[in-house]
């Protein structure tokens, strides 16, 4: 499956300079039009329809509002503005998905804090239903970037444009390692389950999160996108400095986050591409897996590569895809053994049938396949999205 990805990276990345992708996620769509007025309104949505398919046995498929987001920004003055998203997601779960004060000081200089999007990947800043392809988002933004990821944390961004960079710096609180006498992370969901998003965080050591943006090439947009910190524990609340037992446990309770994102979307015409590549390492998870009895990987990796074109008609476009997926959270293990059932490949191919900008009703098969798995699992998908 490797060969697979060779395969549609050596297809891609000759393209790559040719066309420049025009994407604006919903806060950059909703900062855009606080220049222009004092409140803005929008939203997003997405229904999906999941139908596994089997030869051998019969299953019911599953109908979800998967999620419906509500985005509200005010301007204060020219220089400050707020933006916020309210997310509910499969009707009766309720998040607070963005709500953060940016003020600016120039263009190249922005103070942006509160709650804030962590600015790994693609999907993970731009996951609007209409922004990607497919009934659901990548797998590798679920299992490896754990989208939607959102911590509160203050820090700069802005556009160098003489540079044709975009840039962002942020302290943050981190993922919750161990919580009511547990262990949160482990090899299943990765660091997904970690995620505090703002609902009462805590902190005990703050990360570093950056990403830059570069755009100098037309018809071309890289990323590069870093976090690095530890991950959260309970156990120092409270903490007596001098005692080098408890100090010790609570240390055994956390974990060390290196992850690293690569990232690239272009656009020829109506021919679009993107990929990404994602490696977290993860120090410290002997010692975790050990206290905790989890069975946490010590790095983790990710990609994929995505190829679509556009079929333009009067007041429609239909756009067919396929995207190959590689996702492992055993791609090292420190103290115990690689669980195969944690490497899976996946095809994806599909069609998007835009009906108006903000509308476009999708259609996908999704070949999934561990490699503890002979064959591949199949999932026939239908959704709608919309964005305003």
């Amino acid at each position: 499956m490797r060969k697979g990805l060779l395969f549609l990276l050596g297809l891609a990345l000759p393209l790559m300079v040719m066309a420049q992708e025009q994407q604006v996620n919903g806060a950059g769509r909703i900062m855009k039009s606080l220049n222009e007025k004092k409140i803005v309104i929008g939203g997003y949505g997405q229904i999906d329809y999941n139908q596994p398919v089997s030869g051998d046995t019969r299953q019911n498929g599953k109908l979800d509002v998967h999620r419906m987001v509500m985005l509200l920004g005010y301007q204060f003055n020219k220089r400050t503005k707020v933006v916020t998203e309210l997310e509910f997601e499969h009707v009766k779960e309720v998040y607070v998905e963005q709500a953060f004060v940016n003020y600016e000081i120039s263009p190249a200089l922005n103070f942006s804090g509160g709650l804030m999007l962590i600015p790994m990947g693609i999907v993970n800043e731009y996951h609007e239903p209409t922004t990607f392809n497919g009934v659901e988002r990548p797998n590798v933004d679920s299992y490896i970037v754990p989208t939607t990821w959102r911590e509160i944390g203050a820090g700069i961004n802005g556009n160098l444009t003489n540079a044709a960079l975009r840039y962002q710096l942020y302290v943050v609180n981190g993922f919750n390692g161990y919580a009511d006498g547990a262990g949160v992370l482990g090899g299943k969901k990765g660091i997904r389950s970690g995620r505090q998003k703002g609902a009462e965080s805590y902190i005990s050591s703050p990360n570093l999160s950056a990403k830059i943006d570069y755009y100098g090439i037309q018809g071309l947009k890289l990323g590069l996108s870093g976090y690095f910190g530890k991950t959260q524990s309970e156990l120092y609340d409270g903490l007596d400095k001098s005692d080098e037992a408890a100090n010790a446990m609570a240390d055994s309770s956390t974990v060390g986050i290196a992850m690293i994102g690569l990232d690239a979307r272009y656009r020829m015409n109506n021919f679009q591409a993107r990929g990404q590549f994602i490696y977290n390492s993860l120090s410290n998870t002997k010692e975790y897996n050990e206290f905790t009895g989890r069975d946490l990987g010590s790095a983790m990796l990710g990609a994929y590569v995505e190829v679509a074109y556009d079929f333009k008609f009067t007041e429609t476009t239909l756009t067919p895809f396929v995207r190959y997926e590689h996702y492992n959270t055993h791609q090292k293990t420190d103290g115990i053994e690689a669980k195969d059932a944690y490497k899976v490949d996946e095809f994806i191919a599909g069609i998007g049938y835009t009906v108006a900008d903000g509308v476009v009703f999708k259609a996908d098969m999704q070949f999934r396949k561990p490699e503890s798995e002979d064959e591949y699992s199949k999932i026939f998908n239908m959704g709608i999205g919309f964005w305003f």
